[in-house]
């Protein structure tokens, strides 16, 4: 069996991350970072693209990674219309979407437009696997409870299927054949109702809905924030910031990050090991809820994210939900392992590349 050397490109908003994968083991992963001075430069995210193209090339370069010996690279998809989950060919249509910004701007959405133009030079494949806007909600998980809102599918879809697949192989069966709850756990956390191979609901992690994070408020008591938003104290755009960007551990605590919280915590601060466990109470209580979708009928529950890598913190999540199921803790966000895979199983026929229409 032939083993496929993959590019894997994952553009975020201060950096881009890249790897060479061969037959799903890395060869060499670095993470460029980009002068956030510069990047003031450019009005909108997507005329970003010639530059990151160039830092990407020329650090490619640099590494001595000759790109005629790519079999295709795969990208982290972008803001795109809604659709289920997998492995997509880049194409016209939806590099015409991600230009335009239709379905909204994230630096995620120069991905594909970088990994085709690269592919096309050297006549390989390019693809994006399972993107921000995976949509395989079942209908009841639409309903809000009001027809001028819907509830959306925005989560964290690459890791989580990912991690989905690898627990589905420890328990020696296909994705396709499991009930499972993944929760990722960063800055921001999205807790997933996988039913048999497809996420038939799961929070809108983008808008902050579900639990609170280290950066985002997460479900907030509708009547008050309807009150303060009416208020004038605030205008549109700094209460969108409170609840995303300065919300949950940032606004209790002054700081996102969860090894400082600790710190504080074992420094005998009170207040910061309640907003805490209160962080932890709130994604177990979303995994109760995700439990009821399945009906009780759980497989394993999936932790995974940065925020995983914190024993303290995950001990906090078992001790209220592993008598739903078995709990497997997966830390990191596999990124760009997840993306070579896609690519990986597309290239070896275990999976046929889907078309964006």
């Amino acid at each position: 069996m032939k083993k496929f050397r993959i590019l894997t490109i994952n553009p975020g908003s201060t950096s881009t991350k890249l790897a060479i994968y061969h037959h799903q083991e890395s060869e060499l992963e670095f993470n460029l970072e980009h002068d956030p001075i510069q990047l003031k430069n450019f009005d909108k995210t997507i005329e970003q693209f010639r530059f990151r193209k160039e830092v990407i090339l020329t650090a490619l370069q640099k590494e001595g990674i000759d790109l005629e010996n790519i079999d295709a690279i795969s990208a982290r998809g972008g803001l795109l219309k809604p659709l289920v989950g997998g492995t997509y060919i880049i194409n016209q249509q939806m590099l015409t979407d991600l230009k335009a910004g239709s379905y909204g701007e994230h630096a995620s959405n120069l991905g594909a437009l970088i990994a085709q133009e690269i592919a096309k030079e050297y006549d390989i494949p390019a693809y994006i696997v399972d993107p921000v806007v995976v949509d395989e909600f079942e209908d009841i998980a639409r309903v809000s409870g009001h027809p001028e809102f819907e509830r959306k599918s925005v989560f964290h879809a690459l890791n989580q299927k990912a991690m989905a697949r690898k627990a589905a192989d420890e328990l020696r069966a296909n994705y396709q054949e499991l009930n499972l709850i993944v929760a990722h756990l960063g800055g921001g956390i999205s807790i997933g109702a996988h039913k048999q191979g497809r996420v038939v609901d799961v929070n809108n992690a983008l808008d902050g809905e579900g639990p609170f994070t280290p950066a985002r408020s997460g479900t907030l008591p509708t009547g008050d924030l309807m009150r303060l938003s009416s208020s004038g104290e605030y205008s549109p755009t700094e209460l969108y910031k409170m609840i995303v960007g300065q919300g949950g551990l940032t606004a209790y605590c002054g700081t996102s990050n969860v090894k400082e919280i600790e710190e504080m915590i074992d420094n005998g601060d009170q207040e910061a090991d309640l907003y805490y466990r209160a962080m932890a109470y709130q994604v177990a209580k979303w995994i109760g809820a995700a439990s009821t979708v399945l009906k009780g009928q759980i497989d394993s529950i999936v932790i995974t994210g940065g925020i995983a890598y914190s024993k303290k913190f995950t001990v906090l999540i078992k001790e209220r939900v592993e008598f739903l199921a078995p709990v497997k803790i997966y830390p990191g966000e596999n990124e760009l392992k997840a993306l070579a895979e896609g690519a990986w199983r597309v290239l070896s026929g275990r999976e046929e590349a889907k078309i964006y229409k």
